[in-house]
């Protein structure tokens, strides 16, 4: 065995630039004071500061899909979780674009491969303890990885696991009849600091999957299946002391937690309290007046609060805003009548007001660049397509959608259903502008809105609900797991992840599609490999099977009374939360 680069990640940091943007502090005034400046964020720590003390304020529009590491997807969720949870590897917690590297967490270093890739082997750190005290084990981590694969239990989060590891029909841990629930061969622990992973197909980036919550160790002991989210296991510098869903999180400090073998994480605050369900808009205003000092959601401040930032110098020097890894698009169902129908799901591309959804998002610089295919700009493998041009003004092509509709066989239109989350405005009001678009050529569309929390699980990610309650459009946002094509594409391309629930792959079902995903996780050649994510993506839009409408830029707001305020890159471009003080 010997350590390498991952296949897919040669080249990378070269190729890739990615300047990415997702104590008690009353109400001192976010703008009064701190050594930040526009979009100082993006390349240095804004207000460095080694002290500690405090709580930590946050709040969350909505709520978490889970803080299980075995059922968790959204992406502000991954960055928080790594309060409390460690994994194999992790994002370097910098600021610029050394954030885009990985690093050993958990594991001594990276994964350790054989030479057809479909094995590979990691050491664990010595001293590594629970919130008990109780060391942490690999079986532990293996235990954890288990879970994951049952979808039954844990519909949410990534298949990574399910879809690469050589499983011989397993499919958990609570149908496993074996001492301690680790009959899984594709995992072995031979002692308690070693894991190696058997894969049934070659991959060069599995550092990647080992970055994962997936990752993270759970005594099987503590495990109480659905209900393990009650009371996770810490190993990270935070633990919970409480967490009702809904309302509110608490963190405090792990005691056991060592920093010795943890150069990546800070334990600064005391507590960090997280407030849940607070309207958008308010959330926004306790960002500037200071008695919050981050959005956990990291999608940018709403459209009142950017005019604001934007108008006011004080103000817009706390601010930081760029490009990320994030789409914003709809997803077109093929499974809800008309939309089996190519020309009908074209209809809707050329019919979208995408002028109309930039502003509600925010315009160009809180909200981002119109998009006109599905690789963002930032992202290695994009190449420039427009294959629905709908004017210099981006309104929409009233007459060439006229004529998908007729192509159909729906010439005066149809009813639809468009979803979104409650708790995102700007999602809601982008779906707003999408109705209203669609009704120029006859399309009447009802808008359902779903809570953010359960949208993947219950409703737009679960295809019987979707089929038969005829959502035939759904607003979805999209993060790379990690900064490169098959971190973007794999998991909302490619259909042979469609499952009963919890899906983020919304409606993508062509076997083209699979079959170059395939090609090009082994392809070593870096620009042939960036050609092949380019067919995906020509292809999925000649399907029209998305409609997107927004290269992400989120105007991120941090107060001056945070301290240690930057964007990690590696975060989709999100405020490092594990590196925050309060002042």
């Amino acid at each position: 065995m010997r350590r390498s680069i991952p296949l897919v990640a040669t080249g990378l940091a070269a190729t890739l630039t990615l300047a990415a943007c997702g104590g008690g502090s009353g109400g001192s005034g976010g703008s009064s004071s701190g050594d930040g400046s526009f979009n100082a964020g993006l390349t240095r720590a804004v207000n460095p500061s080694t002290k500690t003390g405090g709580t930590l304020h946050l709040a969350n529009a909505g709520d978490w899909d889970n803080v299980d590491p075995a059922d968790t997807y959204y992406a502000f969720s991954w960055n928080f979780a790594r309060f409390y949870g460690r994994t194999l590897m992790m994002f370097k917690s910098v600021p610029g674009k050394d954030g885009l590297q990985l690093t050993p967490d958990l594991a001594q270093g990276p994964g350790q491969h054989s030479a057809d890739l479909k094995t590979w082997t990691y050491k664990l750190k010595p001293g590594i303890k629970y919130e008990d005290g109780t060391p942490v084990k690999a079986q532990d981590i293996k235990y954890d990885v288990e879970r994951t694969l049952d979808k039954k239990t844990f519909p949410n989060g990534p298949t990574y696991f399910n879809d690469y590891l050589d499983l011989q029909g397993y499919t958990s841990p609570y149908n496993d009849k074996t001492p301690g629930k680790l009959g899984l061969k594709a995992v072995e622990t031979p002692d308690d600091s070693t894991i190696i992973f058997h894969l049934k197909k070659p991959f060069g980036a599995f550092d990647y999957f080992a970055m994962q919550p997936s990752t993270m160790p759970v005594p099987p002991a503590k495990d109480t299946g659905a209900n393990y989210k009650q009371h996770v296991v810490a190993t990270g510098p935070y633990k919970f002391e409480n967490y009702t869903p809904g309302k509110s999180i608490t963190l405090v400090r792990n005691t056991n937690w060592d920093p010795s073998t943890d150069p990546n994480r800070k334990q600064l605050p005391d507590r960090v309290e997280v407030q849940l369900g607070i309207n958008a808009d308010d959330v926004d205003n306790r960002l500037i007046n200071g008695s919050l000092q981050s959005d956990v959601q990291s999608t940018g401040v709403q459209a009142a609060a950017a005019a604001k930032i934007q108008s006011q110098p004080q103000l817009k020097k706390n601010a930081d805003a760029a490009p990320t890894a994030r789409l914003w698009y709809v997803a077109v169902s093929g499974d809800v009548k008309p939309f089996d129908n190519v020309h009908c799901r074209k209809a809707i591309e050329y019919a979208a007001d995408k002028q109309a959804m930039q502003t509600a998002f925010g315009g160009p610089l809180s909200g981002g660049d119109i998009a006109t295919h599905l690789i963002m700009p930032v992202l290695a493998g994009s190449k420039d397509m427009n294959p629905y041009p709908s004017g210099a003004d981006n309104h929409g092509d009233i007459a060439k959608a006229k004529q998908e509709l007729a192509a159909c066989g729906q010439p005066n239109g149809f009813k639809t259903v468009i979803s979104a989350r409650t708790e995102r405005t700007k999602e809601v009001n982008a779906a707003l502008a999408l109705q209203q678009s669609l009704a120029k050529v006859g399309i009447q569309a009802e808008i359902k809105k779903f809570p953010q929390g359960d949208y993947f699980k219950l409703y737009a990610g679960k295809p019987e609900y979707v089929k038969k309650n005829g959502l035939g459009l759904m607003m979805m946002a999209w993060a790379a797991d990690w900064p490169e094509g098959f971190g973007y594409l794999s998991q909302i391309v490619d259909s042979r992840v469609i499952r009963e629930a919890g899906n983020t792959n919304l409606g993508v079902k062509d076997p083209e599609v699979d079959k170059t995903l395939d090609k090009a996780v082994v392809t070593a050649d870096t620009t042939a490999r960036n050609d092949l994510w380019a067919q995906i993506d020509a292809k999925v839009m000649d399907d029209a099977y998305i409609v997107p409408f927004l290269n992400v830029k989120g105007l991120m707001y941090r107060p001056a009374n945070v301290k240690n305020a930057f964007i990690n890159q590696g975060l989709n471009g999100e405020y490092d939360f594990v590196q925050m003080g309060v002042k």
